[in-house]
């Protein structure tokens, strides 16, 4: 069943993706002048990509928790990493942010192209200038009032295990005096064996927003507040099993 569940995957989404880049491109053409952070262009991608491609197999699920959790400025959202499809299972939010991401994706066809038409934020793993990569144009976006959403792990492990939080999103909030939105991802594991390709028929997916963290009680240590967010992550977890 996973092999058909997976061609159907790729076929539709083969089919789709010139659709959904031609459109976005048309859409950002009419609305910059109007819209320079590209909100509207954000709201069609995360509808196109969470409740069409993360809902083509009837057995395939996503429960969200805690929306109205969500604040309506900018803030710093934080979401636990275990699989590529955490960032489709996270879109079905509704809600605008800068997505970080590394630069790599930004090559691929037509993916990479609409992230760049969405002006997410690129990002090189292991370069020395990789916490300015993050910081600089994150600030940008924090202050036009836009919120950024960072893997703090940086990558997924395999075996569901989770990695350290790297403390770049969690400087950015104390340096710009914004919350801190943590958001548990579970089950997209489920759906993706591995890095892929192959995609089960079920899929049991669920999406948590837990209360935000205003800025005062973040303290004054990006390394602390890393390691007290990934506790809080670590404990929320254990809970939901």
């Amino acid at each position: 069943m996973k092999y058909l569940v997976t061609a159907w995957f790729w076929v539709v989404f083969l089919l789709t993706a010139p659709v959904l880049f031609t459109l976005g491109a048309l859409l950002l053409l009419v609305t910059y002048p109007f819209d320079r952070d590209r909100r509207m262009l954000h709201w069609l991608v995360c509808g196109w990509c969470h409740w069409l491609w993360l809902h083509l197999s009837p057995g395939w699920r996503t429960r969200f928790e805690g929306k109205e959790h969500l604040p309506q400025g900018p803030c710093v959202i934080v979401v636990n990493h275990q699989s590529a499809m955490d960032i489709l299972a996270v879109m079905g939010l509704n809600h605008p942010y800068k997505f970080v991401a590394k630069a790599s994706l930004f090559n691929l066809p037509l993916v990479g192209w609409m992230m760049t038409l969405l002006a997410y934020v690129p990002i090189v793993r292991g370069s020395s200038s990789a916490m300015h990569q993050l910081l600089d144009p994150c600030r940008k976006w924090l202050r036009r009032g836009m919120p950024v959403l960072i893997f703090p792990e940086g990558t997924y492990a395999t075996g569901g295990q989770r990695l350290p939080f790297k403390r770049g999103a969690f400087q950015l909030a104390l340096e710009e005096h914004v919350p801190v939105v943590p958001i548990v991802v579970e089950g997209t594991t489920e759906l993706l064996d591995g890095d892929g390709p192959w995609m089960n028929a079920r899929a049991s997916m669920r999406v948590r927003v837990l209360p935000a963290l205003p800025p005062e009680s973040l303290g004054q240590d990006a390394a602390e507040l890393a390691e007290r967010v990934r506790t809080l992550y670590e404990r929320t977890l254990a809970v939901g099993r």
